[in-house]
């Protein structure tokens, strides 16, 4: 076999460079979003020295000759408040989080090391019993080390990407005042800022993880790479918390501040009366953007150490082929430079000039990068792999073609553009079935629930079957490599992926802020239009990581039956059999608990916008201020102890079915979760897309037909805000967490494989 045309030194020298590129692009767009200047004298930049980019550079309130210089302050003070309400729950959050870090990790030390009674001796290798491998011992040290890196990698993304979004909120706001193209620029570029910083931060320390690793396991490949999933088992049980505790926060002031808000009190969204008003924006920031951060992170950090596992005992890791062993982080270090240039589209080759070009801007980040991408792939495969190399099959060695590996790969990142598209279809309300749903709010709250839940289940169809298409041809061409590498293709533009979906939530605060400072209608306008963009955007986000997902646990999947030495999963045997069944039920037990933590957070955060309604004097004629930080403090003390349950549900799961029942039930389980999380995943997550927009919709009134349903407050907008509010925790909430119960319980399972393999099935042995 010819080996590749990269030589290993050169890999070690690409990567690096890659994720520091990634870093440094970050920071210029960092820099260029901190020249919007939250001070009174200018508000921003100065308009006459500014070329036009985008409708006009004169302020509104020039124009309407109301230019109040206490608007910027008035921003910057809402800026503030917005983040240190985000800072100090995520702080709280980690403290939390840390102990749950702590316990775990000793947890992993202890099992793994059990294996081999914590023998300090070498060991026969798992799939090549000739050779010796590193003790069971060094695996239990290292796995436990690999898993604290993934998991403070996650929180520092997550954290990174809270702090961004909440600097360039007001800038967004200040900039609309001189025309939408600049407010898009700024959200935009703020959005890169983090997943720039998230795609590079997670190769870098991924790739110098391994390169520490091999200092002490030397030639032992497959003990090195077992140790490293503990990285991608790190990164996902951190996700698990942000995503639920991050949710249960966003969607309890959101349902208490629309519900009393809009459908009772009938004032505008982000009205500064509304006590509950500082706490939905804190949200935004706490669930949409380190949530998602820490979500997409996870998911990375996965399908690199699937595609790795796999490789170590196939014939990269068997030959000591470094570069072909490298071939899922080359895939991201192309990604990185892919979206730099993709980047370049939405911010300096093009300006947007009118809202209705907004929307097309987001999906040709999309398009773009996909296609530049496909070029990027076939350049690392053919530079990276020989011609022809060896995969491992449960138990053979298949022998692959390195064009097919690159088919592998195209199609799971043509299947992520894909389910992209689909779930626009279906949520934006630029098409039919999102303005259905809006019709049928002519006749009350109830039919517009049906048609809601009628789209969403709908909406699975498509996507279903770009993902079976996906797993089937990877599959046949590189077995479980193959959709290991598929998943890392859907993965490749992460960054630009990021970008888009953090783009949403900063867009929303935006529009929040120019109504809390009491900025002009127009300024709102613009703002409505760059959320409503973003709402469409973030369901897309949304639809890749549920997709990427199912094909990352499968991967995973795939990694721990090997690793757990199981030939086949029999379905007809009893043991696999109630695995399955009672792995298909636990999405439904967890999205019970998250749908009712929202549910009950959301009632005190009611009880409580009521009560300063009735006992403020002056609150609704605007003469009394309301008091924003008991509602903050409702929405951090409930999301910090509803997130436990939920989290136990996931963590335990894999751990008590292994250790009691064994692996060929715990089989079962992971297939049973997978098939049903990623169902009700993409039904929850459009569904509540589509109620959102469709209220939007009928408040945009840009159509005669939205015209005829609206205005605000009209009977079929109330029925709209009913829908809205029902579909918030589908679609923040439960949706986005269930793609990390079922990647978390698959790499868990795949990280514990060795203790469960020898100690675990306690029940079935005794009896």
């Amino acid at each position: 076999m010819k080996s590749a045309l990269l030589s290993d030194f050169g890999t070690e020298i690409v990567i690096p460079i890659c994720a520091v590129i990634g870093i440094v692009f970050s920071l210029v767009q960092w820099y260029l979003v901190s020249l919007v200047k939250l001070s009174p004298e200018n508000g921003g930049y100065s308009p006459k020295t500014e070329k036009n980019n985008g409708c006009h550079d004169s302020l509104v309130e020039e124009e309407e000759g109301i230019n109040d210089q206490n608007v910027v302050v008035r921003c910057a003070e809402i800026q503030n408040a917005i983040s240190e309400g985000a800072t100090s729950f995520l702080f709280t959050e980690y403290q939390y989080v840390g102990i749950f870090m702590v316990a775990f990790a000793v947890l992993i030390f202890l099992f793994l090391g059990s294996v081999e009674g914590f023998s300090t001796k070498s060991q026969p290798c798992t799939y090549n019993k000739e050779k010796m491998c590193k003790p069971a011992l060094a695996t239990a040290i290292f796995s436990t080390i690999s898993f604290l890196l993934g998991a403070v990698t996650s929180v520092v993304s997550g954290f990174l990407g809270m702090k961004i979004a909440t600097y360039a909120n007001a800038r967004t706001t200040l900039e609309a005042r001189k025309g939408v193209g600049k407010a898009f620029i700024t959200a935009f570029r703020s959005g890169a800022v983090m997943g720039f910083l998230l795609a590079a931060n997670g190769l870098l320390v991924l790739y110098i993880t391994i390169n520490l690793f091999k200092l002490y396991y030397g030639d032992d490949w497959e003990g090195l790479f077992e140790a490293i999933t503990g990285y991608g088992l790190g990164g996902s049980s951190m996700a698990l918390f942000g995503r639920v505790g991050g949710g249960i926060y966003t969607k309890a002031a959101d349902v208490g501040a629309d519900l009393v808000g809009k459908v009772e009190r009938n004032i505008p969204e982000d009205d500064p009366r509304n006590p509950a008003v500082i706490a939905d924006n804190v949200g935004d920031n706490v669930g949409d953007i380190a949530g998602m951060g820490s979500d997409l992170f996870g998911s990375y950090a996965e399908s690199s150490c699937a595609a790795l596992v796999v490789a170590s005992i196939s014939s990269f890791g068997l030959d000591h082929d470094f570069t072909s062993m490298c071939y899922p982080l080359l895939i991201s270090s192309m990604g990185i430079l892919v979206c730099l240039i993709t980047t370049l589209f939405a911010t300096d080759f093009f300006e947007i000039k009118a809202v209705k070009e907004i929307e097309p801007s987001l999906k040709n980040q999309l398009i773009i990068s996909t296609a530049l991408m496909t070029v990027g792939i076939a350049i690392v495969t053919w530079t990276c792999l020989p011609s022809s190399f060896t995969i491992f099959n449960f138990g053979t060695q298949k022998v692959v073609k390195n064009w097919q590996l690159f088919l592998c790969v195209a199609i799971g990142l043509w299947a992520g553009l894909i389910i992209g598209f689909v779930t626009e279809y279906y949520t934006s309300n630029a098409y039919s079935p999102v303005q259905d749903v809006a019709d049928a709010c002519r006749t009350g709250a109830a039919t517009n629930v049906i048609f809601g839940l009628a789209l969403g289940y709908k909406s699975v169809i498509i996507p279903i079957f770009a993902i079976a298409i996906a797993i089937f041809v990877s599959f046949s061409f590189a077995a479980m490599y193959g959709i290991a590498v598929a998943a890392l293709g859907m993965l490749s533009t992460i960054a630009t992926g990021l970008a888009i979906d953090a783009y949403g939530p900063i867009s929303d605060n935006a529009g929040g802020i120019a109504e809390m400072a009491g900025m002009s209608h127009r300024i709102r306008e613009r703002t409505d239009a760059l959320d409503a963009a973003g709402n469409t955007t973030a369901a897309i986000g949304k639809g890749f990581a549920i997709g990427s997902a199912a094909l990352v646990s499968l991967a995973l999947f795939g990694a721990f039956v090997s690793r757990a030495a199981i030939s086949t999963v029999d379905v007809l045997t009893p043991q696999v059999f109630i695995g399955l069944i009672v792995g298909a039920m636990l999405p439904y037990w967890f999205s019970a608990m998250t749908m009712k933590s929202v549910g009950s957070a959301a009632l005190k955060m009611v009880e409580e916008v009521r009560r300063q309604f009735n006992t403020i004097p002056g609150l609704m004629e605007g003469l009394a201020k309301p008091d924003y930080a008991t509602c903050v403090k409702i929405s951090t003390d409930a999301s910090i102890k509803e997130m436990i349950p939920p989290g136990a549900l996931v963590m335990l799961t894999p751990l008590i079915v292994g250790i009691f029942f064994g692996v060929e039930t715990l089989s079962g389980v992971l297939a049973g979760a997978l098939v049903s999380g990623v169902q009700i995943a993409i039904s929850a997550s459009n569904t509540g897309g589509a109620w959102d927009n469709a209220k939007k919709y009928i408040e945009a009134g840009a159509s005669e037909h939205a015209r005829t349903l609206g205005p605000k407050g009209s009977e079929p907008h109330k029925a709209a805000v009913i829908g809205d509010t029902i579909g918030d925790p589908l679609k923040d909430t439960s949706g986005p967490s269930l793609n990390i119960l079922i990647k978390l319980m698959a790499v868990e399972s795949l990280v514990f494989a060795p203790f469960f393999a020898t100690h675990g099935g306690i029940l079935f042995k005794i009896f």
